[in-house]
């Protein structure tokens, strides 16, 4: 068992019309709580870090314990950078054991995002490393990535052959209408992904492995549970879970999830605070947080992405 890439992932997962989860991890308890599911389940799985995971947990604490994590569940496992916002991450990560990295030059023009995900992809494929890019723009916060809304922009499925082509890159993200973080898009309003962009594109670029960011569902019960706890989540809203299974029918072989992990760790924390208030060892709610978010992904494996009894 080993830190593997996701190319045969992929591979699999487009012939078998179902996507990998790529799960965002920030500490021991959430990585433990998503290779246990995706062992139990019989899944591939993608530790996904980002640059704010990156700062929190550091960059070697988060390595080793996806190696602890390897040894422990048995199975291989991807660990993936979320975001890269220059060559100079995605390199650090690439020297550092990293098996993926993302390169997003999506705020860049047509042209520059080419020759930064070109550069970036000559670099990691000597290294034996796959790199993913990003064309078009979703509305939302993630760490350090904020789109305002208004200002996303969808893929443009004529320039995917040309980008595909002149990078080498090997899996591409889209937007076809998912957004970042918890409040995805207003109350009253109805979620909706373009289908229509997907299926040109895959048509465009057939076999070719499409990445779905934005992508969790912001799970109703959970933001009621967090707020009759005390939060305030009144108006947070996600992309309906028959979309994701839609989509992971088609092209997408890789679907982000953040969002739903963090909420299932803030309710089962906030659950304890309430019913046992005395509690103060970490330990005493911190085993709850890890219980729930393993509950999410086995949920998310299962009824999502369809990727359970793959390996």
């Amino acid at each position: 068992m080993a830190l593997v890439t996701t190319k045969e992932m992929f591979k699999k997962a487009y012939a078998g019309g179902y996507a990998i989860g790529a799960f965002n991890i920030n500490n021991m308890e959430i990585i433990q709580a998503i290779t246990e599911a995706a062992a139990e389940a019989k899944s591939p799985v993608i530790l996904q870090v980002s640059a704010g995971a990156r700062k929190y947990a550091k960059q070697e604490y988060l390595l080793a314990l996806a190696h602890a994590a390897i040894k422990d569940s048995g199975i291989d496992l991807a660990l993936h950078l979320d975001h890269g916002a220059d060559f100079e991450i995605c390199k650090a990560c690439i020297d550092g054991g990293f098996t993926s990295v993302m390169i997003d030059g999506s705020h860049h023009s047509f042209e520059d995002n080419i020759a930064l995900t070109k550069k970036v992809c000559d670099y990691a494929h000597e290294r034996g490393v796959v790199v993913e890019g990003e064309l078009g723009t979703l509305a939302g916060v993630e760490d350090d990535v904020v789109v305002e809304a208004g200002k996303e922009l969808f893929t443009d499925p004529s320039q995917v052959e040309e980008f595909v082509s002149k990078t080498g890159v090997d899996s591409l993200a889209i937007a076809i209408g998912t957004s970042h973080g918890a409040y995805k898009f207003k109350p009253g309003t109805t979620p909706h992904l373009r289908f229509d962009i997907l299926e040109e594109i895959s048509k465009r670029i057939p076999e070719f492995p499409i990445v779905l960011h934005g992508a969790s569902s912001v799970v109703p019960e959970l933001v009621a549970e967090i707020n009759a706890c005390g939060g305030k989540l009144d108006d947070a809203l996600g992309i309906p879970e028959e979309m994701l299974r839609k989509a992971a029918s088609m092209a997408v072989c890789k679907i982000n999830i953040d969002s739903d992990i963090r909420l299932a760790m803030t309710a089962g924390i906030r659950r304890v605070f309430k019913n046992s208030p005395e509690v103060f060892d970490p330990r005493g709610y911190l085993s709850v947080a890890r219980d729930e978010v393993r509950k999410m992904v086995t949920h998310k494996i299962n009824n999502v992405l369809g990727s359970a009894n793959t390996l």
